[in-house]
C-alpha cells in the first residue's frame, strides 16, 4: 500500500503508515488500537472509517465491518466531501469484496464517477468492479468513456475484449462483432496498433466473423510485423488460409514452417490435411476442448480425383524425405510419424501397402519403442490393420528386440511397449485364462529382474519397469471378474502396495488403482487415505476428485465426506472470487487473450455437473445428520429457504448446458465412469469393446445428468413439504390461513412428486402404480431397477402428500387398497429382510450391495422417521391449548395405532441391518487374516491366484542378496503382506462401524418414540 501513501482523505501519510505496518504484519489488536486513535481525530473521514473495517474484517468481525463499511459510505455520500480518492473506494472495495457486497463497492463508485466524471483513476476503479461483477455491457461503456476521455489504444482495448465477452458467454451475435471491428478499424487508420497482443484481439474478432481474407491481408501487411516470432506468424497465416479454404497457399506456409521446425508434428497434419484439401481439423468442434482433446480427427479423402491425390500424397513423401535429409532421420520422431501418416491416409483412399505400412512401424519400434508414449503414437495407426496384420507386426517387434545389442533399460523399454501393444490388439484379455495368468508373472519377472537398474535413483524419480506392476494388477482384475476367485483381487492389491513400498508412496497410477481397489472391497477409508495421499488441490480437486467422491456420497463416513465437500466448496468459491482479480490482472498488463480463457474457465467451472452436484449433496449430508431431531432439521432447512435454494439449482430455464472436466482417462479400465463398474456384473468378453465405447458411456452419463440433478435437488424441498404435510394431519382446528397453508404445501408437493416420477420415466399414477404392486407382492424390487433408494425416497414422499390429501386411494382406483403406512412399511419390511437374506459376508463377496443398504437407512428410512417425527409432535398436546380428546383416545385413534405400528415396523427393519453388522464386525481377527491370503499361500500348483505374489515374496525374501541399493533393500525387507491383509480387514470394520452408528441412533429414536406414543 506504500505507493498509494500521500493525502488520503485529508489524512496526512505518517498517521497512516503505521496502521498499515500493523496490518502487514498481522498485528490486528495494534492496528485496531491506532484506527480508533485516528478515528479520534477525524471521525467523519471516510479513509478513517474504511481502515477500521477493513482491520475488524481481517479480525473476524464481519457484521461490525459491515456497519462501519456503510458509514463511511453514507460519508462519502455527504454534500461536504469536496474530494473522492481512489484510495478510501479501493479500500471499501477490498472489505466489500471480502463480505459478498460487490454491489455496495460498486455503487460507491457510480456515486464517485457521476460527481467526477473526467477523473481516470475513478473510472477504472469502477471498470474493475464491472469485471468483478462479470458485467460485460457496463465494462464495455466504462472502457468506451476512457477511451474517449485519453484515447488511449489499452481503454479501446478493454472495450472490444467486453464485447466478445457478451458474445461468449451471452447472447450477442454479429452486430456486436462488427461494432468491435469498426471500433478497431478506426483506429487503426488514425493511430495505427502498437501491441502484439492488440494485433490478436483484431484478428480474432475478424475469425470470429469468418472474415478469413480480411485477417490475413492484416497479418501479412504492416501490422504483421509485431509479432516478432517469425513462425507464430506464418502458423497463424496458415490456419487463415486454410479456414479461408485457400489449401494451396496454406500448404505453403505450413511447408515453410516444417522447414524451421521439421519435429512440428501438429504443422504436418495440417500441411497434409492442407495438400489434400481436407478441413476436418479445422471443422471439428471438438478441437479446442482443452480438458478432453481429441485424438484423431476423420479425414476426407474421396472428393479427390487419383491423380491428383497421387501427386499432392508424392509432395508430401518428397517433403518428408527432404527434411529427413537435412535433420537426420533418427533424431526426430516427427518425421517418422510423417510417414506412418502418410501411409495411413493411402490405406484411407484405398491405394494403401499395408506391408509397407508394418515396416514403418517397425522401424519406428526400433528407434523410439523403448519410449512410454510410443503404443499412444501408434494406436491410430493400428486401427487400419485387420488382425492377422497386427498379429503379424506383433511378432516383428517380438523379434527385433535384441537385448545384446543395446542397453537393459532399452530393452525394458521395449518388452513394456510389446505388452502395451498386445493389450491394444486384443491379444492379452481375449486369451486364456493360463496364458492371462502367465502374462501377470512375466510381467512381475521381468519387474523383478530388472530392479537393479534403478537403484541408483533418487524416491522422487520414476523407476525403471514401474507400468509394469499397473499392467500386472490390471491382468489379476480382469482374472478376478472372469473367474470370481477372491484371491486375484486380493493379489492385485498386494502388487500395488508392493510398489508403492518401493517408490516411498509416490505413485500416483499405482494409488489410484488402489484406491477403486479397495472401494471395491468396502474398505472405504482405506480408499479415503490413499486418495489424500495423493495432495489434490487447485484446479485437480475438479478434474480428479471423482474417484473418491461418488463413493462417499452413498458411504457411512460422514465426517470424512464432509471434509471433501468442504475443500471442494472452498476451492471453486475461492477461485470465483479470485477469478475476477485474475482478469483484471490480465487487463492492467494488456494480456487479452487471457481476459477471454479466464472467464470461459469461470463459466466452464460454473455449469460444472460436478460442483452443482455437490452444491446439491452438501445440504443433502448436513440433513441426514440432524434428521434424529426434528427441530435441528428444520433449522437447516430453514437456512436452505425451506430447500428452494437446492430446488433452484435445477432449474433449466436460461442455464446453459452443464460442463463435465472430470479426467475420466486415468480411471482403471472396470470402472469407466463414476456410474459403472464391470466388476459389479458377470464377465462379458471382449474388454477392449468397452474400452472402445468408453466414450458412448460418457455420453450416456451426460445425458443422464441432468435427470439425477433434479431428483437430488429436489429432496431437500420435499422433505420440508412432507414435515409440513405430516404436522397438518392430527391439527384439531385450523385456522383458514393455515388450511390455505397446508393446501398449497399438499399441492406443492404433488407437483413435485410429478418431477420425480417423470425423472424415473414414468407418469405419476404410473410410478404410484408401480409402488403399490412391489408392496403388495406383484412385483419384486427388481422392478425399481437399479434406481430402488430414488423409488423407496418416492414412496415415503407420496405417504406424506397422501396424510394430508386422502388422495391415494382415488388415484389408485381400489377401495381395498391398505393405507399408506400398511404401504410404506410392507416396502421396508421386504427391502430389508429380502436384502440382508442374500447378502454375503463384506469379506468374502467384494461389491456387496453395501452402499445401497447405507442409501436406504440414511434415505428414505430417515426420511420416514421424520414424518413420524411430525406425527408425533402434532399429536403432543403444546401446552396453553387443550386437546378436546383425551389422551386415551389418541392412543387408541386408528391414526395413533397406525403411527406406532409404523414405528415399530421401522425399528424391526433397522434392528435386523444392525445385528447384521455386529455379525460382520465381531468375527475374529486371525479368521478374518486366514480368508483372505489362504488363496495365496498355496504351495507348489501352477495355476490359480498366488504365484505372482510368490513371487514378490521370494524377492522380498532374498532382498539382503540382490544388488538393489541398500534404501530399495530396506524397503523390500519392511513389505508385509499381513498387515495389508490387516489393514483391509480394519478398513472394512471402520466402514461398517460407522453405519452401526447411525442405524444405533435410528433406534434410540424410535425407543424415544414409542415412548412418546
Amino acid at each position: 500500500m506504500a505507493s498509494k501513501f500521500g493525502m488520503a482523505g485529508g489524512i496526512p501519510e505518517r498517521r497512516v503508515r503505521p496502521i498499515w505496518d500493523a496490518v502487514d504484519s498481522r498485528q490486528f489488536k495494534h492496528a485496531l488500537k491506532l484506527s480508533t486513535a485516528l478515528l479520534s481525530k477525524y471521525p467523519n473521514s471516510p479513509y478513517a472509517l474504511a481502515l477500521k473495517s477493513l482491520i475488524l474484517e481481517r479480525m473476524g468481525k464481519p457484521d461490525e465491518a459491515l456497519s462501519i463499511c456503510l458509514n463511511a459510505k453514507e460519508q462519502l455520500y455527504c454534500d461536504n466531501v469536496v474530494h473522492i480518492d481512489d484510495l478510501t473506494l479501493s479500500t471499501l472495495q477490498i472489505v466489500f469484496q471480502r463480505l459478498d457486497r460487490l454491489d455496495l463497492a460498486t455503487s460507491c463508485y457510480e456515486y464517485a464517477c457521476s460527481k467526477f466524471p473526467n477523473n481516470l483513476e475513478l473510472m477504472m476503479g469502477l471498470f474493475n468492479c464491472y469485471v468483478r461483477e462479470y458485467s460485460f455491457v457496463k465494462q464495455q461503456q466504462t472502457a468506451i468513456k476512457m477511451y474517449k476521455l485519453v484515447g488511449e489504444e489499452r481503454f479501446l482495448l478493454w472495450a472490444v475484449c467486453s464485447i466478445q465477452l457478451q458474445v461468449f458467454c451471452g447472447d450477442g451475435g454479429g452486430k456486436l462483432l462488427v461494432l468491435a471491428e469498426g471500433l478497431l478499424k478506426k483506429h487503426v487508420a488514425s493511430h495505427s496498433l502498437h501491441e502484439p497482443e492488440a494485433l490478436l484481439v483484431y484478428i480474432s474478432v475478424l475469425e470470429q466473423q469468418a472474415k478469413y481474407g480480411a485477417a490475413n491481408e492484416i497479418l501479412s501487411g504492416k501490422l504483421g510485423s509485431l509479432l516478432s516470432i517469425e513462425v507464430d506468424r506464418l502458423r497463424m497465416q496458415g490456419r487463415l488460409l486454410a479456414r479461408a479454404c485457400d489449401y494451396s497457399a496454406a500448404a505453403e506456409i505450413f511447408q515453410k514452417v516444417l522447414e524451421s521446425c521439421p519435429d512440428d508434428w501438429e504443422c504436418f497434419l495440417h500441411y497434409l490435411g492442407c495438400l489434400l484439401e481436407d478441413d476436418s481439423s479445422w471443422c471439428s468442434g471438438s478441437i479446442n476442448d482443452i480438458i478432453h482433446p481429441p485424438k484423431s480427427v476423420d479425414c476426407k479423402l474421396f472428393h479427390l480425383t487419383d491423380e491428383v491425390f497421387d501427386l499432392r500424397i508424392s509432395q508430401a513423401s518428397c517433403l518428408v524425405q527432404k527434411l529427413q535429409v537435412q535433420v537426420g532421420y533418427d533424431s526426430i520422431r516427427g518425421l517418422h510419424l510423417a510417414n506412418l501418416e502418410i501411409e495411413r491416409r493411402k490405406h484411407l483412399y484405398g491405394k494403401g501397402d499395408n506391408a509397407k505400412l508394418i515396416e514403418a512401424l517397425s522401424m519406428y519400434f526400433c528407434r523410439f519403442g523403448h519410449l512410454p508414449n510410443f503404443t499412444f503414437d501408434v494406436e491410430i495407426f493400428l486401427k487400419v490393420l485387420n488382425h492377422d496384420e497386427k498379429m503379424e507386426l506383433l511378432e516383428k517387434l517380438k523379434q527385433s528386440c535384441d537385448s545384446s545389442l543395446i542397453s537393459p533399460t532399452r530393452t525394458l523399454g521395449q518388452s513394456i511397449t510389446i505388452f502395451k501393444i498386445q493389450e491394444l490388439i486384443r491379444n492379452i484379455f481375449n486369451s486364456p485364462l493360463a496364458e492371462l495368468e502367465g502374462t501377470a508373472v512375466s510381467m512381475t519377472e521381468i519387474y523383478c529382474k530388472n530392479l537393479p537398474l534403478s537403484k541408483n535413483l533418487d524416491p522422487q524419480e520414476n523407476m525403471n519397469g514401474e507400468e509394469l506392476l499397473s499392467m500386472a494388477c490390471n491382468v489379476l482384475v480382469q482374472l478376478f471378474w472372469r473367474t470370481r476367485n477372491l484371491g486375484y483381487l486380493l493379489e492385485a492389491i498386494m502388487v500395488l502396495e508392493f510398489g508403492l513400498t518401493i517408490r516411498s508412496r509416490n505413485m500416483w497410477q499405482y494409488k489410484i488403482l488402489l484406491l477403486h481397489l479397495y472401494s471395491h472391497l468396502s474398505a472405504l477409508r482405506l480408499a479415503y487415505e490413499w486418495y489424500k495421499t495423493l495432495e489434490i488441490k487447485n484446479i485437480l480437486l475438479e478434474t480428479i476428485s471423482h474417484h473418491i467422491l461418488p463413493q462417499m456420497l452413498v458411504s457411512p463416513l460422514w465426517n470424512e465426506l464432509t471434509d471433501l465437500l468442504k475443500d471442494y466448496l472452498k476451492f471453486m468459491d475461492d477461485h470465483f472470487r479470485e477469478s475476477a482479480d485474475l482478469t483484471f490482472l490480465a487487463y492492467r498488463h494488456r494480456n487479452y487473450s487471457k481476459v477471454i480463457e479466464f472467464v470461459q474457465f469461470k463459466e466452464r467451472l460454473q455449469h460444472s455437473y460436478q460442483y452443482l452436484m455437490v452444491r446439491v449433496e452438501y445440504p443433502i449430508l448436513q440433513l441426514k445428520q440432524k434428521a434424529d431431531n426434528i427441530e435441528e432439521e428444520e433449522c437447516i432447512l430453514e437456512g436452505m429457504n425451506s430447500g428452494i435454494q437446492s430446488l433452484d439449482l435445477s432449474n433449466r430455464d436460461g442455464c446453459k448446458s452443464l460442463t463435465f472436466n472430470e479426467d475420466m482417462q486415468s480411471r482403471p479400465w472396470w470402472t469407466p465412469t463414476p456410474d459403472k463398474n464391470y466388476l459389479l456384473g458377470p464377465f462379458e468378453g471382449g474388454f477392449f469393446a468397452f474400452r472402445e465405447n468408453m466414450q458412448e458411456q460418457i455420453k450416456e452419463r451426460e445425458a443422464n445428468a441432468w435427470k439425477v440433478l433434479e431428483r437430488r435437488s429436489l429432496l431437500p424441498r420435499l422433505i420440508y413439504l412432507s414435515i409440513q404435510c405430516a404436522s397438518s394431519l392430527l391439527k384439531d382446528n385450523l385456522d383458514a390461513i393455515g388450511s390455505i397453508s397446508d393446501t398449497n404445501s399438499s399441492l406443492e408437493l404433488k407437483c413435485l412428486l410429478e418431477r420425480c416420477a417423470k425423472s424415473l420415466g414414468h407418469s405419476f399414477t404410473g410410478a404410484v402404480d408401480r409402488i403399490v404392486e412391489v408392496s403388495n407382492g406383484q412385483h419384486c424390487f427388481e422392478a425399481f431397477s437399479l434406481d430402488v433408494v430414488e423409488w423407496m425416497n418416492f414412496a415415503v414422499f407420496l405417504h406424506a402428500w397422501n396424510l394430508s390429501s386422502q388422495e391415494l386411494e382415488v388415484l389408485v382406483g381400489e377401495r381395498s387398497l391398505p393405507s399408506s403406512w400398511h404401504l410404506v412399511n410392507n416396502l421396508v419390511q421386504k427391502y430389508i429382510l429380502e436384502g440382508l437374506r442374500m447378502m454375503q459376508p463384506v469379506r468374502k463377496s467384494p461389491g456387496v450391495d453395501l452402499p445401497i443398504l447405507v442409501q436406504m437407512v440414511t434415505e428414505p428410512l430417515t426420511w420416514y422417521s421424520l414424518v413420524i417425527q411430525s406425527c408425533v409432535r402434532s399429536m403432543l398436546p403444546s401446552g396453553k391449548k387443550k386437546k378436546k380428546s383425551g389422551p386415551a383416545d389418541q392412543v387408541n385413534s386408528p391414526m395413533c395405532q397406525a403411527i406406532h405400528s409404523s414405528i415399530l415396523s421401522l425399528h424391526d427393519a433397522i434392528q435386523e441391518v444392525t445385528t447384521w453388522l455386529k455379525e460382520q464386525i465381531h468375527r475374529q481377527e486371525d479368521e478374518n487374516l486366514d480368508t483372505l491370503l489362504s488363496p495365496l499361500q498355496r504351495k507348489g500348483l501352477g495355476e490359480g491366484p498366488g504365484l505372482v505374489f510368490q513371487i514378490l515374496e521370494s524377492l522380498a525374501s532374498s532382498a539382503g542378496n540382490l544388488e538393489v541399493g541398500d534404501r530399495i533393500c530396506q524397503a523390500l525387507q519392511s513389505w508385509s503382506p499381513v498387515d495389508v491383509a490387516r489393514k483391509i480387514i480394519t478398513g472394512q470394520c471402520t466402514v461398517l462401524s460407522e453405519f452401526l452408528k447411525i442405524c444405533e441412533s435410528k433406534l434410540k429414536l424410535l425407543e424415544a418414540l414409542k415412548q412418546q406414543i
